[in-house]
């Protein structure tokens, strides 16, 4: 999953951004409203964090105007404002959801993985399941039939988006877009390692085979 967090704080955006790495996210930076509107209307992202007082362009009209532009990259607003009509009024330009400052680290992840699985159309889950490889969100832990298996954030992640994309095709570039941020190469080999250890110890030690190679087009989760 590839997030972007719009916000000028460098406190503020290194703690969030840390945070969201160390939970397996690919997280994209920007520090001010017109740098974070490039990289909202030119990359793919699965949720915005977006901080509302922004040098530049502030968050509300950044806001809008994506919904303008029809980008519906779910967005949650962070602002040290408080009142209901504030709260109102972010949501009205088209946020999701509105956090205030301060705030909880944990209470932003799951707020963050709750607008995702809203957005992707999954049940309000913190568990998925694909025969019988099983994933606890929250707890960040996998199972396959009942062995526990041990990953590292991006094999975390792009085993998540494995699951929730089940039987589907799922291309290098998609990897790309939504396990690494925008500043990685794109030339290196780095997709097909990273399938490699994943399938590794998912199927290493079971006879059906669940991460398939589709020659020259991408990966799919299948049992076979």
């Amino acid at each position: 999953m590839r997030l972007l967090v719009v916000e000028d704080d460098k406190k503020i955006a290194s703690f969030i951004v840390k945070g969201l790495k160390q939970a397996g996210f690919a997280v994209d930076h920007a520090a001010n409203g017109e740098d974070g509107i490039h990289l909202a209307l030119h990359e793919s992202y699965d949720a915005a964090v977006i901080d509302i007082m922004l040098p530049k362009l502030d968050g509300l009209t950044l806001i809008e105007e994506l919904r303008r532009q029809k980008v519906n990259t779910p967005v949650i607003i962070l602002s040290a404002k408080r009142s209901v009509d504030d709260r109102v009024k972010g949501l009205q330009t088209g946020s999701d959801d509105y956090l205030t400052k301060p705030f909880s680290f944990s209470e932003l992840l799951a707020r963050v993985q709750a607008l995702i699985r809203r957005a992707s159309g999954a049940a309000e889950t913190t568990r998925l399941t694909f025969g019988n490889l099983s994933m606890d969100i929250l707890k960040r832990e996998v199972t396959r039939a009942d062995k526990k298996i041990n990953l590292q954030p991006r094999e975390f992640a792009l085993l998540e988006y494995l699951m929730r994309n089940p039987g589907r095709m799922v291309s290098k570039t998609i990897i790309m877009e939504h396990v690494y941020d925008y500043n990685f190469d794109p030339q290196t080999n780095v997709v097909d390692v990273l399938v490699s250890r994943l399938r590794n110890k998912i199927d290493r030690d079971f006879e059906k085979k669940m991460i398939h190679t589709i020659r020259g087009v991408g990966y799919v989760l299948k049992e076979s």
